[in-house]
């Protein structure tokens, strides 16, 4: 394993965007978020797929459309309508230096199709053609989408994403077990019992050091400004952010701690 995705500790990575929802007037996953994060300094943003029908691939984060309709049910020119990105515009509208973390989204329609056809391996030959050497790292809660990540395009690093809480031991094994560069948890699966963002330093410590010492990079995503520095502090290798403005000002104090 090369666990260089992320070269500076503490890296950020703008979530949608700019961050969920709606921030700084920018909705997420809209070409405007994500240059907005761009424009604010952000080098790596996280990017929502889905697919339609007819195989278009959109930046899209649920299942629905705002009218209750699946996405995987119709068509993209109907995606486009209702204001839905094409994965293939953002890539085109990026600076060649930002990095893309791609959350691929299975869908329930994919289990009608041969795994060719699946979500995963569209993006996968998405990939191949539009990437042109630009850093980029694919993340499923699904481990058998990143397989079919790997049958399509083998050198691209994958990350396993781990839901609220799901347990830390667990999540660790199962990213060495899948043999994948990246493990992203939820902060919340960092936090103590009770659900506070205090994380134990100590305990933090030793998950960080687990990680590393397997050769893979841990990512944390959508924690608090507060949680942010602490690991940063830490050294946890990147964090999926909401309110990036306020994030990357927070982690300007933790002077030579490599964050950006």
């Amino acid at each position: 394993m090369n666990p260089s995705i992320f070269s500076r500790r503490g890296t950020l990575v703008g979530h949608r965007g700019m961050g969920a929802g709606s921030m700084h007037g920018y909705q997420e996953n809209t070409l405007a978020s994500f240059l907005a994060a761009v424009r604010s300094g952000i080098e790596w943003l996280e990017v929502d797929v889905r697919r339609t029908r007819d195989d278009g691939l959109f930046v899209w984060h649920d299942p629905t459309l705002a009218d209750g309709r699946y996405l995987a049910d119709v068509k993209a020119d109907t995606a486009r309508r209702v204001g839905a990105l094409p994965v293939g515009e953002l890539l085109e509208a990026l600076p060649p230096s930002i990095g893309v973390v791609f959350d691929v989204k299975s869908s329930l329609r994919d289990a009608e199709r041969p795994p060719a056809l699946t979500t995963s391996s569209l993006l996968g030959k998405a990939c191949n053609r539009a990437l042109h050497g630009r850093r980029a790292v694919v993340t499923s809660f699904d481990p058998a989408g990143l397989y079919q990540i790997r049958q399509v395009v083998p050198e691209m690093p994958l990350g396993l994403l781990t839901w609220l809480r799901f347990p830390i031991g667990q999540a660790v094994a199962a990213a060495a077990h899948l043999d994948v560069q990246l493990l992203s948890v939820h902060a919340g699966s960092l936090a103590p019992p009770d659900g506070a963002e205090t994380f134990e330093k100590e305990r933090l410590l030793r998950i960080v050091e687990v990680v590393h010492a397997a050769r893979r990079q841990l990512v944390v995503w959508c924690p608090s400004v507060g949680a942010a520095v602490n690991l940063a502090t830490a050294g946890v290798d990147a964090m999926v952010v909401d309110d990036v403005p306020l994030q990357r000002e927070a982690l300007k104090s933790l002077s030579g701690s490599g964050a950006v």
